[in-house]
């Protein structure tokens, strides 16, 4: 701990105030994070480890998207790739194909909301932020397609970037680090450094909760999140139903609402300025209550 305390002196400096970024430019709609913000999930795919197949169509994907704005979601992130521990990858025809015409629908029901668009793909990215999309979601953070970070310069519209270690296909196969919580900072401190120096300002980080990490990295990463405000970005926590709650209570995604509560809870006490979540009115629940003790004196 004493490491990384002085790790962020030596960046920040002795005097330097840490604080995040309170707001997003998405496409001309202001997100205020003043206060936390739910990310709904909206998976189209057949496989993911929750959700996959329950949204079988346009229908479905509007009803879906409907109940979360309602119950207080800010965004709504679709996803056409499931990127599951040993997940295999789809083409950007395949996933443009999957999520295209439930994207296109969902704008046009509800053209006020903010739609992320769950991609590595830059074509996929360009087709969706010209129907309606206005945040990209790449948790590859550009390593993954060379296209991808002219796009999002281009494009000027929020980029919210993951650690991952290795590929879906092999990231949880014995995954290794010195210090969980150094190397990641390290990344994001490199990236978001290069982002900002070619001229892209409005940037989100994910630790990448369960992508390439042990069950011990997750919590360690959980429990110093606030270390990462330094990089004065959005930080996004996707716990939501995963293995780090379903193998330490020995239970199913399905039964991982609970679970899911208690450590969205403790994201936000420690920093976090957006839960990614499959249950939006819960979510909207922990932010209240996480608020209204924070305001307490």
């Amino acid at each position: 701990m004493l490491y990384l305390q002085k790790i962020i002196i030596f960046i920040a400096g002795e005097d330097t105030f840490i604080h995040m970024k309170k707001s997003l430019n998405c496409g001309g709609k202001l997100l205020d994070l003043s206060t936390p913000a739910i990310m709904g999930i909206l998976n189209i795919t057949p496989d993911s480890f929750y959700d996959g197949g329950q949204i079988t169509g346009i229908d479905s994907a509007l009803r879906l998207a409907e109940s979360m704005l309602k119950e207080g979601a800010l965004i709504l992130d679709i996803g056409g790739q499931s990127t599951r521990p040993g997940a295999k990858s789809i083409n950007s025809t395949e996933e443009w194909k999957r999520i295209g015409p439930s994207l296109i629908s969902i704008h046009k029901h509800f053209p006020d909301s903010i739609i992320s668009i769950d991609t590595f793909h830059s074509d996929v990215a360009k087709n969706a932020v010209e129907e309606g999309a206005s945040i990209i979601n790449d948790i590859s953070a550009g390593d993954y397609d060379k296209g991808m970070l002219p796009y999002v310069l281009q494009s000027q519209i929020p980029y919210l970037i993951m650690h991952m270690k290795g590929h879906p296909e092999n990231m949880q196969e014995n995954p290794q680090y010195e210090n969980v919580v150094t190397e990641v900072l390290n990344y994001f401190i490199n990236k978001v450094s290069h982002l900002k120096k070619i001229g892209l300002n409005d940037i989100i980080i994910d630790p990448g909760f369960g992508f390439g990490k042990t069950l011990e990295n997750n919590y360690s990463l959980l429990k110093n999140l606030s270390l990462f405000q330094i990089l004065d970005c959005p930080i996004l926590a996707g716990i939501s139903r995963k293995s780090m709650i379903t193998k330490t209570l020995s239970i199913t995604p399905s039964d991982a609402l609970n679970g899911t509560t208690a450590l969205n809870t403790i994201a936000l006490l420690n920093g976090a300025s957006i839960l990614r979540v499959h249950d939006v009115a819960e979510a909207i629940e922990v932010n209240k209550l996480v608020n209204a003790y924070q305001k307490s004196k």
